[in-house]
């Protein structure tokens, strides 16, 4: 029996992983990427994911099930594309789908059925606003390539669920939501996940699974909203919210814990809110809740600078002059995922106020290039000592839980409440 052929568009943290659970079930998987570098790293079996193993690429690699290419035409190879491409923000926090539409111009010359009666289905995992599938997409694809959706090629919408580091589940067990432009685009969708995946729950319609994304992310945005608003008025009251939050979190009903932090990270949480108060000003409609909460979050790097300069104030110090080492850049503990972390808003803050600041990082021994951080590109990690003015802890790694502080002179602020063994000069943040 043949091979299912599919191509995967995008190998970052969710593209990679999503194309080697299909090779390993089975499927053979062209990965297809602008970036030469990571394409050569992959046919080479080496991982540039941290959390993803080189041992697996290899395994892949050598079986036959998994290889890597910067040539789209390869997409005349096979019967299914998923696109898994960035959805970030433009310079005026407006949606960018460029990504998407980029992709789709490149597909789309390459649609026509490998045989009479087998169209071509093409998925988009990228997180975006209800419609981009059924119009901006579908629109590029059959421009490009003289078919009609439903008819010419599939489309669907399944949005990634991916997790960088997580270990209690995985690509495989994690469910997966998908809607199709119509019911037969959707069975397509079905039978080729549940060639590799456990369980998938379809919904109606690409727009139902659009919406579905935002709103799991959305949801998480407001409750940490919250739990950071409460965190800087129990402060006040010398209350320490992470007692409060833990103590909440012993109710075996009508609550679940959320934790505060410096502000919000990675690719999801603190972008997708913005594609549907962007996408719902079309309807006449307002998303107060969403943009409050996403005021709140934004502040949250603020609060905490505010924090250094008291605890350098009782050290009879201003933050401009004084030396500071932030520990953590990824946005998650024990991942090298650095994407939207407000660590690089905390240095930029610092940094703007005279501060001289150096980073640790296990995970993150040297800045790359980003879209927005560029400017910070090359900087190396540095070790954790006393010879600052400050330290300040942004990121919850295991290194800085297990760190003797106990007997540092210097004031240390704890923006995740992590340190076990606390300094005489300890602050929360």
């Amino acid at each position: 029996m043949e091979k299912t052929k599919i191509a995967i568009v995008g190998l970052g943290y969710v593209g990679l992983p999503l194309g080697l659970q299909f090779a390993r079930s089975g499927v053979e998987v062209i990965g297809l990427d602008v970036d030469q570098s990571k394409v050569d790293a992959l046919n080479e079996g080496r991982s540039y994911i941290k959390h993803i193993e080189s041992s697996e690429i290899q395994s892949a690699v050598q079986e036959g099930s998994f290889g890597a290419s910067t040539d789209f035409s390869r997409i005349a190879e096979v019967e299914s594309i998923l696109i898994c491409v960035p959805t970030p923000l433009d310079q005026h926090r407006d949606p960018d789908i460029s990504y998407v539409i980029k992709s789709g111009e490149a597909i789309a010359p390459h649609l026509k059925p490998l045989s009479v009666g087998k169209a071509k289905l093409v998925v988009l995992e990228s997180t975006t606003y209800p419609g981009t599938t059924d119009t901006e997409l579908r629109e590029v694809l059959e421009s490009g390539s003289g078919l009609d959706a439903g008819k010419g090629f599939h489309l669907a919408y399944s949005p990634e669920r991916e997790d960088p580091g997580r270990t209690d589940h995985s690509v495989k067990s994690i469910p997966k939501v998908m809607g199709g432009f119509t019911p037969e685009c959707l069975n397509r969708c079905t039978e080729l996940y549940l060639k590799a995946l456990d369980k998938v729950h379809p919904v109606k319609s690409c727009r139902i699974a659009e919406a579905t994304k935002l709103t799991e992310n959305i949801f998480r945005s407001v409750n940490i909203a919250l739990v950071n608003e409460l965190k800087v008025v129990f402060h006040e009251m010398d209350i320490d919210v992470w007692d409060v939050v833990n103590a909440a979190a012993t109710k075996p009903f009508g609550y679940m814990p959320f934790y505060p932090g410096p502000g919000l990270g990675g690719h999801c949480i603190p972008i997708d809110p913005f594609y549907l108060t962007w996408k719902a000003r079309e309807f006449e409609q307002h998303t107060r809740f969403i943009e409050l909460a996403g005021e709140i979050n934004t502040a949250m790097p603020d609060y905490v600078i505010s924090r250094v300069a008291d605890a350098l104030n009782d050290e009879a110090k201003s933050i401009k002059g004084s030396r500071i080492l932030l520990l953590g850049l990824a946005y998650k503990p024990n991942v090298d995922d650095d994407r939207e972390s407000p660590s690089y808003r905390l240095i930029e803050k610092l940094e703007a106020k005279g501060a001289r600041v150096d980073y640790n990082d296990p995970q993150v021994p040297e800045i790359r290039p980003s879209r927005e951080y560029s400017k910070y590109a090359g900087r190396k990690s540095q070790k954790i000592s006393e010879n600052y003015d400050l330290i300040l802890v942004a990121t919850h790694h295991n290194e800085y839980k297990e760190h003797d502080f106990s007997q540092y002179q210097i004031p240390v602020v704890d923006t995740r409440n992590c340190i076990t063994n606390k300094p005489s000069k300890y602050y929360q943040a």
